[in-house]
């Protein structure tokens, strides 16, 4: 971090951060951001991977929550068109659901005209002989028909990443693997933020004139840590997903499960179908949440009492993940109809906080916690910094446009570089006309490496990460900049290796180092995959 006073002092590298950075910074505001892990490494990269109204928020008649969230999905649609993408849904209706079929109708008209008519298509209704037609796996018995209706899919960590590239392009400082771990107060009012390097154990401070924490499902902790009398503000909520090949599972379209008082999807994914979620009370370490014997049971009944006919079995899971929801206490009996409307609050001493929320609306939350943070500063700042510019695309070379020609183009890009069109197809849709100057720098580098294999794309990737997301560990790459993990039966486990060569030439490893990744890696897939691995 650069010397000298920043107006604000982010605490908590996720979208919740991300998006504030971005939002202030826009706006003419001197930023720095800090993040205790890898950024993404909490909540943010361990969603249902969807940006969506949220249809079953309907139930408990939070149209404003719809409303917004269907607004922003259509922001972001424009903003990263290379990680948002229309994906449509298929919800059967049966006879013995907890929605009868005329209410759940209702509720249709209601999602698409809150979408002010905007979605990809509007919902449509399929008879029971259409809905079996669709997908002859599903069970028949007590179906009535059901729906069909557009939302998307998203890639959670990677518009984490394209979000915080945005906020330095703008001119915020960045920087994982940095703990707040302390505040210095003058007359009752922050004015630094006590850090200490995670890689180095290095201690230095960061002056501010206002500290933001995002610090998601570790508000409380951070809270208590930082102010002796805290009071709780959360109700952590456990979500976990299982992942399958989708050959095994073969699903075109989304489908949306009703299981006891929540909604479980199937959602396909390129070459897996994620299945999720779960919603616990979970009051333990958020650093320690994985999955659970009894979150496996779960999700296999829920997918068993939809599709008895493909017969998924335990053996057939290759991933999971499990990510605690930062909900706010609002005094709900049960863990699914706690609000997922976010909070923002300011302490006197010049903190100030946001926790709960939606993914898909974390740019308008963004704002609003910037607003709110503002009200602390006099009057002549507050008009300085009024106004954001957060509309605009993410990546100026991933615009709807250029996506498309990116995706006409890819196959000179493959004559050129003497790769396979796969890989260009690929690295076109994750990073549009970007994918070219990520081929070029990895033909550059790897000169004597034959660019036909599937190991060559990977290690391109690598080398993209290392240069342009601050990606610090094996680990890092794996679980958040890359599929790998969750969408393959070994894990991507054959590259790593050669994966991390390419990050040790690029940062410094030495062999033990690097043999110390390797493992570490291996370690963060077993502990993660203990409840269906054994």
């Amino acid at each position: 971090m650069s010397e000298g006073t920043f107006d604000l002092a982010i605490i908590g590298g996720g979208i919740t951060g991300a998006g504030v950075a971005r939002d202030a910074a826009s706006r003419g505001m001197r930023v720095a951001l800090i993040e205790g892990d890898d950024f993404a490494s909490g909540t943010s990269s361990r969603s249902s991977k969807l940006i969506h109204g949220g249809i079953r928020y309907l139930e408990n008649l939070e149209f404003g929550l719809v409303f917004e969230a269907l607004s922003e999905r259509q922001r972001l649609f424009e903003m990263a068109p290379h990680l948002v993408h229309p994906l449509r849904f298929l919800l059967p209706v049966y006879k013995t659901g907890r929605v009868p079929a005329w209410k759940m109708g209702l509720g249709m008209w209601a999602y698409d005209a809150l979408s002010l008519f905007e979605a990809p298509e509007l919902h449509t209704f399929l008879s029971r002989e259409e809905l079996g037609h669709e997908f002859p796996e599903l069970q028949t018995k007590q179906l009535e028909g059901g729906f069909a209706y557009y939302d998307a899919y998203m890639d959670d960590d990677r518009l984490v990443l394209e979000t915080l590239r945005s906020a330095r392009s703008f001119g915020a400082e960045i920087a994982n693997y940095v703990k707040a771990v302390g505040v210095n107060l003058e007359d009752g009012t922050i004015t630094a933020l006590e850090c200490e390097d995670q890689m180095d154990k290095s201690k230095f401070r960061i002056q501010a004139r206002h500290v933001i924490s995002s610090v998601g499902p570790w508000t409380d902790k951070l809270g208590q840590d930082l102010f002796m009398d805290w009071k709780k503000m959360l109700r952590p909520s456990k979500g976990v997903h299982l992942t399958f090949k989708r050959e095994r599972f073969p699903l075109k379209d989304a489908v949306v499960m009703g299981a006891e008082s929540r909604i479980v999807f199937a959602i396909p994914r390129h070459e897996m179908v994620i299945v999720g979620t779960t919603d616990t009370d979970y009051p333990g370490d958020p650093a320690q949440v994985r999955t659970e014997e009894e979150d496996v049971r779960y999700l296999l009944k829920v997918i068993e009492s939809y599709f008895p006919g493909v017969g998924i079995r335990r053996e057939d899971i290759i991933g999971t993940y499990a990510g605690i929801r930062p909900l706010i206490h609002d005094g709900s009996s049960s863990e699914s109809k706690t609000s997922r409307e976010h909070a923002i609050w300011t302490d006197p001493r010049g903190c100030t906080f946001v926790a709960g929320g939606k993914y898909t609306t974390y740019r308008n939350m963004a704002e609003q916690t910037v607003n709110h943070a503002l009200l602390s500063f006099p009057i002549e700042d507050r008009a300085r910094f009024n106004h954001s510019d957060t509309v605009q695309p993410l990546n100026p070379k991933v615009t709807s446009e250029l996506l498309k020609r990116a995706k006409n183009e890819h196959a000179d890009w493959a004559r050129k570089f003497g790769v396979p069109s796969s890989f260009t197809g690929l690295l076109a849709d994750r990073h549009g006309l970007e994918a070219k100057e990520i081929l070029g720098d990895a033909v550059d580098e790897f000169s004597n490496t034959s660019r036909k294999s599937e190991e060559w794309m990977w290690c391109a990737e690598a080398l993209h990460a290392v240069k342009h997301t601050m990606c610090l560990h094996l680990r890092d790459f794996y679980f958040r900049r890359t599929p790998l993990v969750l969408s393959r039966e070994d894990h991507g486990m054959p590259f790593a290796k050669a994966i991390a060569l390419v990050m040790a030439t690029e940062l410094g490893w030495t062999p033990s180092q690097t043999l110390d990744e390797i493992n570490a890696l291996q370690n963060k897939i077993t502990w993660e995959f203990a409840a269906f691995s054994s």
